[in-house]
Parts: structure tokens; C-alpha cells; sequence
């Protein structure tokens, strides 16, 4: 080929491009093209340098972008075109860690359809080997130490393969080239059963099948996975479930389950064709589906609930142990209830002691926690409510570069996130910073993602709030920090994974906020500005007896609301939930009227609280969202009727729920079905967020807040949105629980940046 017919582009290819066959797929191509050149990874992306004639390097970057493979997510291609170098063949280069860190992490994935048949198959090598990956599966946040995404950086970096292994590896046609976690049964982990003292009962094979007919018997297995410890037992045992609850001190919270199978789990729930598809999606979280009535699952694994949480094997070795069983199994987070998942095997033996009979452990390190995804399908679209494994720590993409601000989250649900360039990077799910090793966690988090991309926060955006550990956690930090109204950072962070620009209408609901006038809010009505936000509306407020301690017993809601609505005369009437002691109900009329610890709240979630202890469902929760929870399951879809409420004032509108109250308790009198309550109430509030609507004028609503994971609201709220003609928006990626707060509080702090410079 001629010089003068020679032309040379370079590329740089930004997004989830890393760690998903990127480079054999280009190397592929580029070979197929005659071209020449080279590809690497860098701390960026990945860099390409190819030469040909005109023609096919132009169709080698047409290629690039639209047969990039499956994994891969590409958010942006620069090309340029330069003089001829005169290369002579094309070859994948080591990688390049110089220069600013900005290329995605890939979450950990769920085991191909490759991988998984080669553990079955006894003609192959990597039969029944529990740790077996390629390009297109396996674990990627889990075990990576830095970037680039490299053998070298991951904790995979002990193992030495042996000759079979390193030729996979380096062989670009094959599929587990620079598959960077590569290993077999000859040099890579293995796994190892100990008893509760950590005394080695067996090992490799022999391990899992001991481990598998060990949950037969009813044992309690802690399971060493991908991202963490799992607690294993068979979910048909009454016994075994309930022994489980009571030593991991879990009284009613609905435990999740792995099903050996897509056809298991169709025996257990009704999956339509939505759920199913994000049921065995590579990112294979745990799925919210609705039970069946011949379900022989053991009642206490999720007691009052119509819905089950079921997730498909998701690794080979999940694949391996449960193929062994044709039935369920509790496959719940390996710690106590509150705490971080375990995720060192020593660590375990001791956080899990008293909890776990046994142990199946491995000897490749995880390095950072990842517990299972939660998701659930509203409105036909998934919604994420814990964004941990198969999602973390993929970005949002931003229209324009923010400064690096490290945002430290809420109290409950927890994560942090960091920005870097145009990338918002959301860390996996933490949890509530009750306990020590649930703070110890979340210290290393807010670490991580800074060193991982290589840059120093220039601020740290936090809650309003100064008793959220995480709000003192921040002031303790070096960079100067921005405290962000909780509310206001769930709007913005709905706004950007919708990608609206403001003025927006925020429809922020939840259990607790601290609001600009140091009341509790969380019945919001936020009007978002180019510039800040104004509290358009709110629900009228009523008194918490004895504050937090409400968000554990509705009837202290029920008590409040009442009072508010009669005074001193509640004292007299039935409808005060009649469980309390004498004691604790002379207290509760000492706190009212002296206005001794009774603070004044909006929230949406206590009135629902509220709701639910006046009904007879809940008095006293013992997770956090029950009492709704029950709410929401005892309504009829069918009913359409909604009760009276009232909207007073201008700016901020006060939307009086009395009337609404008023006839609910004549409906309660009248024994009117609990179902027919319910749906009427969950109405009423759609239709309360549609007059607010159209009072304030603005075409795009976003729903978030804790209150919006459920199911009824929302997809009610969307339809009567959609009917009355505006644009309903709400999360999918990101949770609407305080999970997804921390993206929103850097959005804040940016524009307050922003603000100040100009």
C-alpha cells in the first residue's frame, strides 16, 4: 500500500469498556480490515491507533460503535486523524496507567451461558470448578484494586496461571483474553468447608457437596460469594428459617432466596415477561414477585407479605451448590441485622459466630463489600430500591464536567458517590450507620472511589442534618463541606437520572428529612429553579410523641395526628390505638401538651404510619417501612375512589389531610373492607400530588423519596399525571430511598459552586 493511500486515526474510547473483551473485539476487526496500529487500555479508557486506506478505517470506526460487544457501554468516541506512522501489524500493547483516572469500572456479572455449561460438562477442564469466568462474566468491582483494570491491580494478582490459562489469556481470538480474574481448577481459588470454629472439614469439590447436604439437614451455611458472605438454609424448614431469624436477630423483614431455576422460581411466583427479563438479566439482582397460593416455602421467610424476593444463581459456584438441591433456598446478607456484610473468611468466624453452623470459604480476597441488588418492577420499568452488585459502580453521565466533590449520603440506606469529569460514580449500597462495623464500611467507601479515580475532593457535599454520622463525618474531612437539604438532593438526583433540566416540579416523599426551617419534612412539594429550590407545598404537619422513637411505632404517629386534628379531647376518644400501658399513654399526654419531645413533621411515610396503626394493620414495626408496607398490600387495584382533602395558603401550599382522616375513621366505624380503605387512601394522595400540580404549572414531575419504592403510589401518581397531562418522571437505576440521595447532594453542591463564582 502506497503512503499517499495511507490514513491514520486515533480513538479514544470512553464508558464501560473495560474488562468486556474490548480489546480482542477491536484486534478482531482491525485484522479483518487489514489495518494496522495498536489498542490499550489506560486509566482513561481505551486508546486506538490504526492506519489503512480511508475507506476501512472509516468503516473500522463504524464498526467500533455499533458492534461493540454486549457488555460493553460506550459513552463516547474521539477520533482524530493524523499523519501515517507506518506500522506493520496490529497488536494489543500493555496498558497505560499515566494520567487522570476516568475510565468505568464494570460491576461484577452474572456467569454466561458459556462458562455456565463448560461446569456441567465433563469433558471440560473447568468442570465443577466454582471460580470459572471469561470477558463476558464474572467478578470486576469486587476484586479491583485500581485502575487500569488489569491483572495486576485485582485481587486475583496471587494466582499464577498455569500454561493453558496464560495462553487463553493472551490469545485475542479467544474469549477469555485478558479476562483479568482467568484461573482453573490447577492454579486458581479454591474452596474450603470449616466448621464454626473454622477447623477445615474438606475441601474443593468434596467441600461443596458436604456444604450442600449440610443444608439438607436444616444447618445455617455461611457462604463465601462474590461480593460477600451469604447465610444459606433450606426455605421450605419452618425450623431452619426460624433458627436463622432468631440468631440473626431479624423478627419479620422478609428474607431473600435463590432458586436453583428460572422454572423453581416460576413454581414459587407469578413472573411476567418485565420481571423475567430482569430476573435473569446479567445483573441478576434479587426480584420483588408476587407469591403464588401453592408456594411450599416455610411462611416465616417473608410473614404478611404477598410478594417473595428471588434471585437466580448468579456464580458458578452459586450454579454448582444449587444444582444439588430442586428447591429454594434463604440466601440472605452474612451478617447481623444493620451491619456490613462479612467479607473476609477470619472475619466471618468471628462476626458470624453464633450465627452460621458452617462455612464454605475461598481463598480469593474480596476487596471491597457488594451485597445483592434489590429491584422491582413499577410502571413497566425496573426500579432499583439497593443498588449494590451487577450495578455499582457504573456513573451517571452528566452533560458537563463537575468539580470532584465526594458526597457521604443520608443516615439510612447509605452510599456515596464522587464526581469525576462528566461521570457521577455511585458506590454500592453501605447500609444504616447504626453500628460500628456498618461506619467502619462506610469510612473505607468514601475512601474508595476518591483513590480508585485518583483525585481529591475539592468539597464534600452532606446532609443538612447534624446528627447523621455521616454529616460529621464530613465536617471532619480536609475539603470544606456543603450541607445539602435532604429533600432538595432527592430531586436533583431524580432530575439527572432523567436527564431534566430545571424548572422542575419535585415530588419528595419519605419518613424524615431536616428542612430549612429545622422541622422533620418528608411530605415535599419542591419547585426546582435554575438556581436553589422553593418549598411549594407540603403536607399540613401534626406532632411525633417522642420523635424517632415513631418511626418504630405507627401508633405514636396515629397519637400525633389525632391530637392535632382534637386537641386534649383525643385522650377520650377510641380511635387512640388502645395497646399502649398505662405509663407510656400519661407520658404521651405529658410530651403533647408540654411540647416536650414532639416534633413537628410533613412526612409522607409517618402519615402513612399513621394510616396504618388507625386501620389495625401495625402498632408497632419492626423494619423500617412495615406499616406501609401492610398498607399498600391490603388495598383493592380495582377501587378508583379517593377520600376529600384541602389545599390552603400559597407559597407554601399546605395540603390539610383532615378531611381525609375525618372520613376514613367514619369508614373504620362503619367496618368498611380494610382494602377499600386502603386503595382510597393511596388515591387521595395521588390526586393530592396532581392539584398541587396543576396550581404550580410545571409540565415535568419527578416522584422520589422513600414512598415512592411503593408500587400502588406510583404507578397511581403516574396515571393520574398522565391523565391530567404532565410528564411523570421517576428512578429506575437509582434508588428513590436514600440510597440514591448522595448523586443529588453533588449536584447541589455543584450548582452552589457555581453560584459563588458567578
Amino acid at each position: 500500500m502506497n503512503a499517499a493511500a495511507t490514513e491514520r486515526a486515533k480513538l479514544i474510547v470512553r464508558g464501560a469498556v473495560q474488562g468486556v473483551g474490548f480489546r480482542p473485539f477491536v484486534h478482531r476487526h482491525a485484522t479483518e480490515l487489514h489495518l494496522r496500529g495498536w489498542v490499550r487500555n489506560s486509566a482513561q479508557g481505551v486508546f486506538i491507533d490504526v492506519e489503512g486506506t480511508g475507506d476501512t478505517v472509516r468503516e473500522f470506526v463504524h464498526r467500533i460503535e455499533s458492534e461493540k460487544p454486549p457488555r460493553a457501554v460506550i459513552q463516547s468516541i474521539e477520533c482524530s486523524f493524523l499523519e501515517a506512522s507506518g506500522y506493520e501489524r496490529f497488536e494489543i500493547r500493555e496498558s497505560d496507567d499515566s494520567g487522570g483516572k476516568s475510565a468505568l469500572i464494570l460491576p461484577d456479572m452474572a456467569t454466561c451461558e458459556d462458562c455456565a455449561r463448560e461446569i456441567f460438562d465433563p469433558a471440560n477442564r473447568r468442570y465443577r470448578y466454582p471460580f470459572t469466568n471469561c470477558t463476558n462474566c464474572g467478578p470486576r468491582f469486587s476484586i479491583i484494586e485500581s485502575l487500569p483494570y488489569d491483572r495486576a491491580n485485582t485481587t486475583m494478582k496471587r494466582f499464577t496461571m498455569c500454561p493453558e490459562c496464560e495462553r487463553e489469556y493472551h490469545d485475542p481470538s479467544n474469549r477469555r483474553f485478558h479476562a483479568q480474574p482467568n484461573a482453573c481448577p490447577r492454579c486458581g481459588p479454591q474452596l474450603a468447608l470449616w466448621d464454626a470454629t473454622g477447623y477445615v472439614l474438606a475441601t474443593r469439590n468434596e467441600a461443596l457437596m458436604e456444604a450442600a447436604q449440610l443444608i439438607r439437614e436444616g444447618k445455617i451455611l455461611a457462604l463465601k460469594g462474590v461480593g460477600g458472605f451469604q447465610l444459606f438454609v433450606d426455605a421450605r424448614s419452618e425450623q431452619a428459617v426460624m433458627r436463622l431469624r432468631a440468631r440473626k436477630r431479624r423478627e419479620e423483614k422478609p428474607f431473600a432466596l435463590m432458586a436453583p431455576s428460572l422454572d423453581h422460581a416460576r413454581y414459587e411466583c407469578d413472573i411476567p415477561e418485565d420481571e423475567e427479563h430482569l430476573l435473569v438479566s446479567p445483573e441478576s439482582p434479587i426480584v420483588l414477585l408476587r407469591k403464588l397460593w401453592r408456594s411450599r416455602l416455610a411462611h416465616s421467610v417473608a410473614p404478611g407479605n404477598p410478594y417473595l424476593g428471588i434471585m437466580l444463581p448468579y456464580s458458578p459456584l452459586h450454579h454448582l451448590l444449587l444444582r444439588e438441591f430442586n428447591f429454594p433456598v434463604v440466601a440472605t446478607s452474612g451478617n447481623l441485622s444493620d451491619e456490613p456484610i462479612c467479607i473476609d473468611e477470619n472475619e466471618a468466624l468471628e462476626r458470624l459466630c453464633g450465627i452460621a453452623d458452617y462455612l464454605l470459604v475461598h481463598d480469593r480476597p474480596i476487596e471491597r463489600h457488594v451485597d445483592d441488588s434489590i429491584a422491582r418492577v413499577i410502571c413497566g420499568r425496573e426500579q432499583i430500591l439497593r443498588r449494590a452488585r451487577g450495578y455499582a459502580p457504573l456513573p451517571l453521565h452528566m452533560d458537563a464536567p463537575l468539580p470532584p466533590i465526594l458526597a457521604v449520603g443520608a443516615h439510612m440506606k447509605t452510599t456515596v458517590a464522587f464526581s469525576a469529569g462528566q461521570e457521577i460514580f455511585i458506590s454500592q449500597h453501605i447500609g444504616d450507620l447504626e453500628s460500628e462495623p456498618a461506619h467502619a464500611a462506610f469510612r473505607k467507601t468514601a475512601a474508595d472511589l476518591p483513590r480508585l479515580y485518583d483525585a481529591a475532593p475539592v468539597e464534600i457535599a452532606c446532609d443538612m442534618h447534624p446528627d447523621y454520622l455521616s454529616t460529621q463525618f464530613a465536617a471532619r474531612l480536609h475539603a470544606p463541606s456543603h450541607r445539602v437539604q435532604h429533600h432538595y438532593a432527592h430531586v436533583l438526583a431524580c432530575m439527572a437520572e432523567n436527564e431534566l433540566a430545571a424548572p422542575v416540579l419535585g415530588v419528595s416523599w419519605d419518613g424524615t428529612g431536616l428542612g430549612t426551617d429545622n422541622t422533620v419534612w418528608g411530605g415535599e412539594f419542591l419547585l426546582v429553579k435554575e438556581a436553589g429550590f422553593e418549598r411549594a407545598g407540603h403536607l399540613r404537619t401534626f406532632r411525633l410523641p417522642g420523635g424517632d422513637a415513631a418511626a418504630k411505632q405507627p401508633r405514636r404517629s396515629a397519637v400525633g395526628l389525632l391530637f392535632e386534628i382534637f386537641g386534649e379531647d383525643v385522650w377520650d376518644r377510641d380511635e387512640v390505638p388502645g395497646d399502649f400501658s398505662g405509663p407510656e399513654m400519661r407520658l404521651m399526654q405529658q410530651m403533647l401538651a408540654r411540647r416536650v419531645n414532639v416534633p413537628l413533621t410533613s412526612s409522607a411515610g409517618r402519615l402513612f404510619d399513621a394510616v396504618s396503626s388507625l386501620t389495625g394493620l401495625r402498632q408497632v414495626a419492626s423494619f423500617e417501612g412495615q406499616a406501609a408496607m401492610e398498607l399498600e398490600f391490603a388495598a383493592y387495584p380495582d377501587v378508583k375512589t379517593f377520600y376529600p382533602f384541602s389545599i390552603r395558603g400559597k407559597v407554601p401550599m399546605i395540603i390539610d389531610w383532615e378531611p381525609l382522616i375525618l372520613e376514613m375513621m367514619h369508614d373504620i366505624l362503619a367496618q368498611t373492607d380494610i382494602g377499600v380503605i386502603s386503595a382510597q387512601f393511596h388515591n387521595t394522595l395521588a390526586e393530592i400530588i396532581v392539584a398541587i400540580a396543576e396550581r404550580v404549572g410545571e409540565p415535568n414531575v419527578v416522584l422520589t423519596g422513600g414512598c415512592f419504592q411503593n408500587r400502588l403510589l406510583t404507578e397511581r401518581a403516574v396515571e393520574r399525571l398522565n391523565t391530567a397531562g404532565f410528564l411523570p418522571h421517576w428512578h429506575q437505576r437509582i434508588p428513590p430511598n436514600d440510597g440514591g440521595i448522595a448523586p443529588g447532594q453533588i449536584i447541589a453542591a455543584a450548582r452552589a459552586m457555581k453560584e459563588r463564582v458567578s
